[in-house]
């Protein structure tokens, strides 16, 4: 028959094994959410070319995709422009997190009204390089510090070079390049206004929003968003100047 000590020793090192797997699994929790703060230091010269989460997911199920890197300067000032004007119009304005806009979809949330999108070019480059789609409350927890970090860390013309690099405008179609010749035929240093307005109002819901084949709806929008793009002139100070 056991004795009392020798049952209680194996329960000290049952409860010392247990202590040890939750340590370890604490520490590599902790390494994924510094992850990517470590990434955001990484990616600031512009020889980096880095992938979204959303091409990795593409490359582990086989499927492959289409992305050709291309700088900032490589990129119609036309898709700069209709870009800020549909995503986030006070780009150059805020650091990484328009707080008039989210202030808004906090209060018509606890209001129990339907919330408008509030998500900044920053924000939208963080959740494309580090996490994940969908709408929940922790990944939008975590893309706030990403957003502000990387606003703090990237110049503003970095910041639209990576985020018009890995944004996607179709199924397996990412960066500017690619959705240019995808959907045009054209570079997308050649983007005229109106094919740039077409790509910019796609970008919400790139799978089912088609640039190259518009409904109605797409092209009324297209339409807005060319007009505000030509009267962007002090908006896009900070990509230009």
């Amino acid at each position: 028959m056991p004795s009392t000590g020798s049952r209680g020793s194996r329960l000290n090192g049952w409860m010392q094994a247990l202590r040890q797997r939750w340590r370890r699994l604490l520490l590599w929790v902790i390494g994924l959410v510094l992850l990517p703060y470590v990434l955001i230091l990484l990616y600031f010269p512009s020889f980096i070319h880095p992938i979204s989460t959303l091409m990795l997911r593409d490359l582990v199920l086989l499927r492959g995709y289409d992305r050709q890197w291309v700088s900032f300067d490589q990129i119609s000032p036309n898709l700069v422009q209709s870009v800020m004007m549909s995503e986030d119009g006070q780009f150059c304005m805020h650091a990484g997190v328009d707080w008039v806009q989210m202030r808004g979809v906090v209060n018509d949330a606890l209001e129990g009204e339907s919330t408008r999108g509030a998500s900044t070019i920053p924000m939208q480059t963080a959740k494309n390089l580090f996490l994940w789609n969908g709408r929940s409350f922790l990944r939008k927890a975590m893309e706030l510090p990403l957003a502000l970090v990387a606003d703090f860390v990237w110049t503003k013309r970095r910041m639209m070079e990576l985020y018009l690099n890995v944004a996607e405008w179709g199924p397996g179609i990412y960066g500017a390049e690619a959705a240019a010749q995808h959907h045009f035929g054209v570079s997308a240093a050649k983007l005229t206004r109106r094919q740039a307005a077409l790509l910019a109002v796609s970008l919400p819901n790139p799978i089912e929003r088609n640039a190259g084949k518009p409904g109605r709806g797409l092209r009324r929008l297209a339409s807005l968003i060319e007009r505000r793009a030509g009267r962007s002139g002090e908006y896009i100070k900070c990509l230009y100047d």
